[in-house]
C-alpha cells in the first residue's frame, strides 16, 4: 500500500462461501465501510424467515447490522443502501422493515426486483456502505 493510504481490514464472517467465491463480508478502508450483498441466513446458513419477506428482510439487516459492527461502524453510519428483490410487490413489508432500522438515518437507498438470488428461498438481499465519521482503519 503507498504511504498515506489507510490499511485495508477484510471482515469475514466464517461462512464456507467466502473464500470460494472470493469476497469478504465486509471491507474497511479507511473510515468507509463496505458491507456485501446480505441475506437472512442464520449461524448454520439456513435461510430464516422462508416465505415471508419481512421476516427475512430484518434477519438480512440483523446480520447487516453485525458486519458493521464487526467493521467498527454502526446503522447510524450507513449512508448507502441497496436492496433487491424477487418480488417488487413486497416493497412495502421491505420497506418498514428498513425504515425500522434506517428511519432515523435516512440513507440513500434503492431497490430492485431481480430474477432471483442465490438459493431459491431467499426473497432479499441488502448492501450497505457506511463512512465512520472521524475515525481511522
Amino acid at each position: 500500500m503507498s504511504e498515506g493510504t489507510p490499511p485495508r481490514r477484510n471482515i469475514a464472517s466464517g461462512t464456507p462461501w467466502e473464500p470460494v467465491v472470493g469476497y469478504s463480508r465486509a471491507v474497511r478502508v479507511g473510515p468507509h465501510v463496505h458491507v456485501s450483498g446480505t441475506t437472512a441466513t442464520d449461524e448454520s446458513g439456513a435461510v430464516v424467515g422462508v416465505g415471508d419477506v419481512g421476516a427475512q428482510t430484518r434477519q438480512a439487516l440483523r446480520n447487516l447490522i453485525e458486519a458493521l459492527e464487526r467493521a467498527g461502524a454502526t446503522a447510524r453510519d450507513v449512508v448507502r443502501t441497496r436492496i433487491f428483490v424477487t418480488d417488487i410487490s413486497g416493497w412495502q413489508a421491505i420497506g418498514a422493515a428498513h425504515g425500522e432500522i434506517f428511519g432515523g438515518v435516512r440513507p440513500a437507498t434503492s431497490m430492485v426486483e431481480v430474477r432471483r438470488l442465490i438459493h431459491p428461498d431467499m426473497l432479499v438481499e441488502i448492501e450497505a456502505d457506511a463512512y465512520v465519521d472521524g475515525a481511522g482503519a
